[in-house]
């Protein structure tokens, strides 16, 4: 008779024997084809190589060495997969809130919000209803603001261009942007109040895509400490602006966007706190402001490069102004005749795009093109693999506006705005704002770029290194 404790090893070989059968039967009957690519280094990744060959070479190079469909990586200390083409364009925006939800990298999180918010989910940062975005940044909520964009550009032409012969257009581009949207959201005019947040803000978007370690002296240690330096400035302001509506002393009430997300209640009636609404200005600054000036500089220096394309624009833009009275504003019936100048825009946004992709989180595991896409890993659809792409646009460094005409280029092939449920909200405000810009400029000057091949290097957007200085020769009168 065996002895009751010599059993466990008696059958401890017949264990392990099912054991092993039981892992060759899982792993032939759901095969796990991992994502090619590497992490890089610890810690970096692979942000250093990001930062040296830039994203477009970065993207091309990983897509011919692994695979064209998609591919793993690091950046920002993250583990990600890249998505790539239209294919992976289109599969990352349609399956939003299936099989991913929307993500930012905390490192982003940590210089944007406050502590208490850095391990939130964005929908909970935010606690705005998408309605409430489509609310603001409709057409028809636009159309107010044509007049002030265009009278904000007369004015900043009038002091900072008109009396110049030469001017660097990206650092002027990006004080036009910040105050309009100041202006616009916050009702600020003062210039030394717009300084208050515009500093510190040039801070933060320096050094918020960079290798983040935080450590004294680094651009990303600079970008939490001027977020910090924003987020107390907009407290302040809102703070005001709350006790003013409360006093009935508040002359912009429901105009502003900050006066607009003070009176607006959640879902059980309560109104938004102040660090909320801080969070989501925060948010609708950064989107308007380094991406739109980076927008606005791209296609200024493609109208002093190509004067065939000037052309054509200033005939568009003289027409439009000819149909008006004497210091008759703008109105969106205009921007709607602004057909080529918009086709000049979006072929600028082709080539030079000032947003590189959007972040993604997967909820669930899936396979995409044959790849085990696991979940809770991240991801980044990037408009690098598509726009210049041959198979989508041929011959894709020239320069051609016809692209856009008719039905335009193929669905997720163009991208620069995003797609599919979260489309960048804010589309019709960078339309506005650009077209606007450009028609005051235009009417004024011709342009010559003093440095003929300057090139431009992408930090947050892609901006020019010596800031795109340009001959400005006023049109005669």
């Amino acid at each position: 008779m065996i002895p009751y404790i010599m059993i466990p090893l008696l059958l401890l070989p017949l264990i392990s024997l099912i054991y092993l059968i039981s892992i060759f039967i899982g792993k032939k009957g759901s095969p796990k084809n991992l994502l090619p690519g590497s992490y890089g280094y610890p810690i970096i990744g692979e942000n250093m190589k990001f930062v040296l060959l830039g994203p477009q070479k970065f993207i091309k190079d990983r897509m011919e060495k692994y695979s064209p469909e998609v591919f793993k990586t690091s950046l920002l200390g993250e583990k990600m997969a890249i998505f790539c083409g239209a294919p992976g364009n289109k599969f990352l925006f349609m399956n939003e809130n299936k099989l991913l939800t929307t993500w930012w990298p905390k490192s982003i999180k940590k210089a944007l919000l406050f502590p208490e918010y850095i391990n939130m989910n964005l929908k909970e940062v935010s606690a705005l209803q998408s309605s409430f975005n489509h609310e603001i940044l409709k057409p028809d909520a636009l159309k107010q603001y044509i007049p002030v964009m265009d009278a904000l550009a007369c004015d900043h032409l009038d002091h900072h261009w008109t009396r110049n012969s030469v001017v660097k257009v990206f650092p002027l581009a990006k004080k036009y942007t910040f105050e309009l949207a100041c202006r616009l959201f916050l009702s600020l005019v003062d210039e030394k109040d717009i300084k208050k947040l515009s500093d510190p803000f040039g801070l933060v978007t320096n050094g918020l895509f960079s290798t983040p370690i935080d450590f004294p002296g680094t651009a990303y240690n600079r970008a939490i400490k001027g977020g910090k330096m924003v987020r107390e400035e907009l407290m302040r302001i809102i703070k005001n602006r709350r006790k003013e509506m409360m006093e009935k002393k508040d002359q912009t009430e429901g105009r502003d966007l900050l006066s607009k997300m003070l009176l607006l209640t959640d879902e059980d009636g309560k109104f938004l706190s102040e660090m909320q609404i801080c969070n989501n200005i925060v948010g609708f600054l950064v989107a308007s402001f380094e991406t739109t000036s980076s927008a606005v500089t791209s296609v200024i220096n493609y109208l002093a490069q190509l004067p065939h394309v000037y052309e054509e624009v200033f005939k568009e833009q003289m027409e439009i102004a000819k149909s008006k009275g004497l210091d008759e504003p703008l109105t969106w019936e205009d921007i709607e005749k602004m057909k080529y100048s918009w086709n000049v825009v979006r072929e600028t946004l082709r080539l030079t795009p000032p947003a590189q992709g959007a972040f993604r989180e997967t909820t669930t595991e899936f396979t995409y093109a044959g790849f085990t896409i696991p979940k809770g890993i991240k991801t980044f659809w990037t408009v690098h693999s598509s726009h210049k792409n041959p198979k989508y646009f041929p011959e894709p460094e020239k320069f051609d506006p016809s692209r856009f005409e008719g039905s335009g280029p193929a669905p997720f092939t163009f991208v620069p705005f995003g797609g599919g449920p979260r489309m960048c909200p804010g589309k019709e405000y960078a339309r506005l704002e650009v077209l606007v810009f450009i028609h005051n400029v235009v009417r004024r000057f011709k342009l010559e770029k003093t440095i003929p091949n300057e090139k431009f290097v992408v930090h947050t957007a892609p901006i020019p290194v010596h800031g795109l200085p340009v001959h400005l020769h006023p049109h005669e009168k």
